[in-house]
């Protein structure tokens, strides 16, 4: 077992195939039922979409419950251990947990019927159809503030990026603000992925 929680990748290994046997067991022992079809892709790309949000907002939110909050008690020597090495990390997966999340979220609004066009045209529908619209594009808005303005941003402040001192800190500045609009963004957006089939 200690080979298994010792390595990052071996313990996602064994994260996705102890979810695979789940899956048979459940679907074999009569507990549940998939035909296979539109449905089972429904819920295979839900089953990412929801993965890669948690990725997302997890990260959105360690960010603002955690580092950002925390960067003024860190004594100025051990900053550079935050800056160089964990924020750009956690930044990668940010980013790309937002492009999974928005992807896999449009694909699974196709396949679970609420007709991707219709629910991005929100006069056209009621329900859970409107519901779900709103928080789409709210998602979108919020993946469009991670890819081109936090990360352009980010790379200024972390130096990624050579820039003046001062540009440096009017980019930290402004990637902390989009990414508290995030923040405030995902509250409602959650709202809206929750209640698609609650608020019909």
């Amino acid at each position: 077992m200690g080979a298994i929680l010792s390595s990052l990748r071996n313990t996602v290994i064994a994260g996705v195939v102890m979810a695979v046997l789940l899956f048979i067991v459940l679907t074999q022992s009569g507990v549940a039922t998939t035909s296979y079809g539109m449905d089972f892709w429904a819920y295979i790309f839900r089953y990412l979409h929801v993965g890669s949000g948690v990725m997302w907002i997890g990260l959105l939110w360690y960010f603002n419950f955690v580092q950002i909050p925390n960067m003024s008690k860190i004594p100025d020597e051990q900053k550079p251990a935050i800056g160089k090495v964990i924020a750009p990390a956690a930044l990668f997966w940010f980013r790309w947990a937002a492009m999974a999340t928005l992807f896999t979220g449009l694909v699974t609004a196709e396949l679970s019927g609420h007709y991707l066009v219709d629910a991005l045209l929100l006069g056209t529908q009621t329900g859970g159809h409107a519901v779900i619209g709103v928080g789409i594009w709210i998602a979108i808005i919020m993946w469009f503030n991670v890819w081109f303005v936090i990360w352009p941003n980010q790379k200024k402040a972390l130096g990624i990026v050579t820039v003046e001192p001062d540009v440096k800190a009017k980019a930290a500045r402004t990637a902390m603000l989009f990414s508290r609009t995030n923040t405030m963004l995902s509250v409602p957006m959650l709202l809206c992925m929750v209640g698609q089939s609650h608020l019909a």
